[in-house]
């Protein structure tokens, strides 16, 4: 018996590096198929059609393949999955012997094509992907390696293994994987952004300064965002619509948080202005009455000038205050893995750890299991997500000792 020796890259360099792939006509078919690991997604061939701009790709071509001689391929092609068709299935177009047709993957955060000196300019959607096994995989290898006769799991659904995969990759997001995402976003004058499609929790907002220094901005407990807020008649009571709905209105709160006057905040949170604010007996002092925590000293969780923000889960926006209006900012978020396809991937140093959640998940579920084997089970489940948090952590003792060596520094007064 023979043991196949297959190789997992299947790209070339070229294909990897420069996201292109290159085809020598023959002069026998119009048609060719690419491979790499990014599908090709097509819209139209006419650059006059809206669809043109949906392609992922170039085609260029060139009669001798020397740098600078090739051009964009203007005439018509089609696309049916991975394969390219000159002309049209009916009519195709077969180029002449020697002829070089180079497939060119576009830049996929918008920059240019066509720069490099032979075909173009890329930023392939795989790559570091060696890094990961996608959601796709992990499910058929489990089919093939887990479940069978004379494994512990005799027979499984596909639908099973795929919800359970798909739940361990969500749980796996929230505090095992490195699967924080991030926006650069500007605050608008209404002081509030969008929250990302894919978002759970945040992790980090920062505002960038003009050397992209980031600043962090903390959530604030001075204010809030009302989830409701019902229009009330003289006795207080909530008023409502023909159709029995209570009448929103605008909140007020956060009118007046969005108009308040940051610097007085400010100053009055850190408490720099001293007796200024207030003479200790109530007097109002050069602020008036508005004592935010100065009388008791310095508040931690305010002291500082980067500004706030609040989450309004009503709206579905993160809000900010004043002084962060037109900042540039960088909101760190995660999601659950399940958002786009490109996010149904797991770090190969976790996917024993899927593995085992799945099959404790499949035994677990179901009825007249041994309690030994459950609990089993789930200790290697543990275990294997323990391993797996310590390989992400990824800690490396150059970086470790270098911080450390800041221990015994001497503070001078």
């Amino acid at each position: 018996m023979s043991i196949p020796n297959n190789g997992i890259i299947t790209e070339t360099n070229a294909q990897y590096y420069s996201g292109s792939q290159t085809f020598v006509s023959d002069n026998t078919t119009g048609s060719f198929t690419t491979n790499f690991n990014t599908d090709l997604v097509f819209g139209s061939s006419n650059s006059l059609d809206t669809g043109f701009n949906l392609n992922n790709f170039v085609l260029y071509s060139s009669t001798t393949g020397l740098p600078n001689s090739f051009i964009e391929y203007t005439t018509e092609f089609i696309v049916v999955g991975n394969t390219i068709t000159l002309g049209t299935i009916a009519v195709p177009v077969i180029p002449p012997a020697g002829v070089w047709i180079v497939v060119q993957l576009k830049n996929q955060f918008g920059g240019q094509y066509g720069t490099r000196e032979a075909y173009g300019d890329t930023v392939e959607e795989n790559y570091g992907g060696y890094a990961y096994t996608s959601l796709e995989d992990v499910i058929n290898n489990f089919m093939i390696g887990y479940v069978g006769a004379g494994k512990l799991i005799p027979s499984a659904k596909t639908t099973d293994v795929i919800f359970f995969a798909k739940r361990g990759l969500q749980e796996f997001s929230y505090d095992t994987l490195r699967s924080i995402n991030s926006q650069e976003l500007t605050v608008p004058v209404n002081l509030s952004v969008v929250l990302p499609q894919d978002y759970v929790n945040y992790v980090n907002v920062s505002w960038i300064d003009e050397q992209g220094i980031k600043h962090i901005i903390y959530p604030t407990t001075l204010t809030s965002n009302p989830y409701e807020i019902p229009g009330q008649d003289g006795q207080g009571i909530p008023l409502q619509t023909n159709n029995f709905d209570n009448v929103d209105l605008t909140s007020q709160t956060e009118e007046r948080w969005e108009s308040n006057d940051l610097e007085q905040v400010n100053a009055a949170q850190s408490n720099l202005t001293g007796l200024m604010l207030s003479d200790g007996m109530g007097y109002p002092g050069m602020f008036g009455n508005d004592y935010t925590g100065q009388r008791y000293g310095l508040q931690p969780e305010t002291a500082q000038i980067n500004g706030w923000f609040t989450i309004n889960d009503r709206d579905g926006k993160m809000s900010f205050s004043s002084d962060l209006a037109n900042k540039l900012i960088i909101l760190e978020y995660i999601s659950d893995g399940l958002g786009y396809d490109s996010d149904m991937k797991i770090p190969k140093m976790a996917e024993e750890a899927l593995y085992a959640h799945i099959s404790h998940a499949i035994i677990a579920s179901r009825i007249n299991q041994p309690e030994y084997v459950v609990q089993r089970l789930r200790r290697e489940r543990s275990a294997k997500l323990r391993n797996a948090k310590i390989r992400l952590s990824n800690i490396k003792l150059n970086e470790f000792v270098q911080i450390a060596r800041g221990k015994s520094k001497w503070i001078k007064y």
